[in-house]
Parts: C-alpha cells; structure tokens; sequence
C-alpha cells in the first residue's frame, strides 16, 4: 500500500536495500505452495521477534540495537512505513532486522509453529468505526495464527491509545490461548522498561489520548 510520494533518497532505500532486507519466501508469487520458512536458514540459531504493523520503524530499530543477540521481523504493508524504516536501517546499520512489506496473514501462512519468541503490536490501526471491529488485529482471524508460531511462554505486547481498543484486546486475547500479565487497569499505563516511544504516541499525548500498555503471555 502506498500513501504519499516517496522522495528520491526513500525510493532509492525501497531501489536498493529492500531487496537485501525483505524476508524472502513470504509472497505467493515465490512461495505459491505456502512452504515453511526456515528460520534457522534466515537467522541462524537467534530467538527470532516480531511486531506487526512497525509504522515507520522507531521501535522495531531500538529494540535491534538494543538486542543484537535477537533476529527481528517487521510487518508493514504501507511503502511508505517500509521507507521510513529502511532510512533509520542505513543510517544505523542495523544488521538483525528482516523486512516484510505486506499482509501480516501471508507472513503467518508460512512461519512454522512455535518459531517467535516475543510479540509487539504497538499502536494499530483502531478501525474506529463499529462495523469495521472485526478487522482489527485482535480477533480470532490473526490472534489463532499468532498463537500457532509464537513459542510457548512468548510475551505478547500490545500498546494503543483507543480505549475501544483495550476493551476489544482484553477481550479477544485471553480466550485465544493468553494469559493477561497486566489485569489490573491501574497498570496499563506504565511503559515498558525497555519501552521506546514513537513519533505516534508522542502525537497521541499532545493530543490528549492515553496511552496504554498490554502484556500478555502465550500459554
């Protein structure tokens, strides 16, 4: 998906360092049987950790430089996300992150069970209008595939600044085989101590919604 036009410096990153990045075998024009990635062939022996709609990558880039023993995985459809990320990739040299540019459910068709070890999703999009609910993230349709590859004992964090969508989460995620770390509301608005806040939660503040911060584990 694309929004704005990419300047020059943001389609020569999409030109030349998406192709060395992309976590090849996802799509259904090279995967079309739906085959298994190996993991172990992408990254090595790493724990590999996901997030799921990255934005523009603030993140997804902290959390590599801070764990360079981990293989990450970032899941964004919108080009212009992927662009933004593989700005802060280059100036970085980030080393340990694979990009997918798509569909969240392709990425899950193909990774073998029990093969993430921890999960973000962090700021989604809140589908706000009620008739679109079922879309967000958090319904069965993209929790059971989520709960199918993520390892036993995974944690699974979730941050938006939609109460509607706390509501949804705290409903939808538990039944689908997680356990909530965070039952007490009066928690749900303590970061992470390894939490890196983004240019979208730094809006969401300015513009007076509350951020809240979900964790569960996979049972």
């Amino acid at each position: 998906m694309k929004g704005k036009a990419l300047h020059p410096a943001q389609q020569r990153d999409i030109d030349e360092l998406l192709p060395v990045t992309r976590l090849a075998g996802v799509t259904h024009e090279e995967n079309p049987d739906r085959h298994l990635l190996d993991l172990q062939e992408h990254f090595g022996a790493k724990p590999v950790w996901l997030e799921v709609g990255f934005g523009s990558g603030e993140h997804l880039v902290h959390q590599a430089l801070a764990n360079p023993d981990k293989a990450f995985i970032g899941c964004e459809p919108y080009i212009n996300g992927v662009a933004a990320l593989l700005g802060k990739i280059r100036r970085e040299n980030v080393q340990n992150i694979a990009i997918h540019a798509g569909d969240a459910r392709d990425l899950f068709d193909v990774l073998p069970d029990s093969s993430i070890a921890k999960a973000f999703l962090l700021y989604p999009d809140p589908w706000p209008k009620a008739r679109h609910h079922r879309r967000r993230f958090v319904t069965p349709e993209h929790l059971g595939p989520l709960h199918q590859t993520l390892q036993e004992g995974a944690e699974f964090r979730v941050a938006t600044d939609i109460e509607d969508y706390v509501r949804q989460t705290m409903e939808e995620v538990p039944p689908a085989g997680f356990e909530c770390l965070t039952p007490d509301p009066e928690d749900w608005h303590t970061p992470w101590d390894d939490w890196f806040s983004t240019r979208y939660e730094q809006k969401a503040l300015r513009e007076g919604r509350t951020p809240h911060y979900l964790t569960f584990r996979r049972l």
